[in-house]
């Protein structure tokens, strides 16, 4: 094996492996899209340090949709509430309604005192799991300018791999032409 062929394989084992974990990523994305619709499974980000130090301010969390009814004592539960923020914070008393709803008493972890008012809902979203700090990252993600950043690598690593080559490995020549 020469030096040139070396590195044109070498070239062409990183272009497939690069092409196999972009189609893996991918895979994976439109997976965790279909079980998060299906499961009623969603993200919320913590922007206050009321529920610290278990769920610090900047934590990301998983969060599914459960009847309120289901809601126990001492789980953590994310509550809408209309024409406001929504509000996590930690069960601490419920109690069955009519009309189908559920009168939750909630307190934040650091907080002194229970939320001022129950919450009387239909549905909240339990807090499955949650990762501190990495809230930070979605919200720098999500900046127009990183998005465009990746978006342009992306296609250039696209354009990269799938770029016509010829026997030799080279780009845009014909062996014929050469």
């Amino acid at each position: 094996m020469t030096g040139a062929s070396g590195v044109v394989r070498a070239a062409a084992v990183v272009r497939g492996t690069l092409l196999n974990v972009a189609a893996v990523l991918g895979s994976a994305c439109i997976v965790l899209v279909v079980l998060a619709l299906v499961f009623h499974i969603s993200l919320i980000m913590f922007r206050t340090g009321s529920m610290s130090p278990r769920i610090p301010t900047g934590s990301l969390a998983v969060v599914k949709e459960i009847p309120a009814q289901d809601a126990r004592v001492g789980q953590v539960v994310t509550v809408d509430r209309p024409g406001a923020l929504p509000v996590t914070h930690r069960v601490v008393s419920s109690q069955p309604i009519p009309g189908g709803l559920t009168r939750l008493v909630l307190k934040g972890d650091a907080n002194r005192a229970a939320d001022p008012d129950p919450y009387q809902v239909r549905t909240v979203r339990l807090v499955l799991w949650a990762v501190p700090g990495l809230a930070y990252a979605v919200v720098w993600l999500s900046n127009p300018f990183v998005l465009g950043a990746l978006t342009l690598a992306v296609a250039a690593l696209i354009v990269w791999v799938l770029w016509p080559r010829d026997e030799t490995g080279r780009r845009g020549r014909h062996a014929e032409g050469s």
